[in-house]
């Protein structure tokens, strides 16, 4: 799986198999390495995160930055993103 980046003890990622049709442009986020139950953020189309799930329960104080991290390099996210997977589609 792909590491996006890292915000300390954070891994914000891309699962390699987003199934066929591929899912719309999301990163996962978990502390230390990565996990099936990682919290999971979709980007919209203008660069926006939302929240689809917090699995691994990162708190709400630190996941806020994260999300505003995210969200400063949403544009670097999805270019990644297209070059992994060939296209990219969004949730809004």
């Amino acid at each position: 799986m792909p590491q996006v980046f890292r915000i300390g003890e954070y891994w914000i990622y891309f699962w390699t198999n987003e199934n066929k049709p591929t899912e719309p442009v999301h990163v996962h986020v978990a502390k230390g390495s990565p996990t099936a139950n990682a919290t999971k953020i979709w980007i919209t189309s203008s660069g926006k995160c939302l929240l689809c799930n917090n699995n691994s329960k990162i708190p709400n104080h630190t996941l806020r930055n994260i999300m505003r991290m995210i969200e400063a390099r949403s544009s670097d996210v999805i270019d990644l993103w297209i070059r992994y997977f060939g296209e990219a589609t969004y949730f809004c």
